[in-house]
């Protein structure tokens, strides 16, 4: 087990985590970190309060990155499902053109 502190919103933050992690730990405390620094009239706030908003942010992300990567993958499959249908059409034309020669 390896420790690694974090500063996030000026306070620092002693994690425990496994050996080679901590430069993971270290870039997931700095993009939280980030957030909050983006945010506006935050002076003042309980560390309990910023913490909620900075992970209210980063769960917005998550769920809008979620929502495109499943609109891009049903865009695949309907392209798929497209260019299947474009083959089977050429190939029907084909055996067709066969059986007329």
């Amino acid at each position: 087990m390896s420790n690694v502190t974090i500063a996030i919103a000026g306070r620092n933050y002693t994690i425990a985590c496994g050996p080679g992690e901590e430069g993971h730990i270290k870039q997931l405390g700095a993009l939280i970190d980030g957030k909050l620094t983006g945010m506006r009239n935050t002076a003042g706030q309980s560390e309990t309060r910023l913490l909620l908003y900075a992970a209210l942010l980063l769960a917005d992300e998550a769920q809008e990155a979620n929502e495109r990567a499943r609109a891009a993958e049903e865009a695949q499959v309907l392209d798929y499902e497209a260019t299947a249908a474009r083959l089977e059409a050429l190939a029907a034309q084909l055996e067709n053109a066969g059986h007329s020669s």
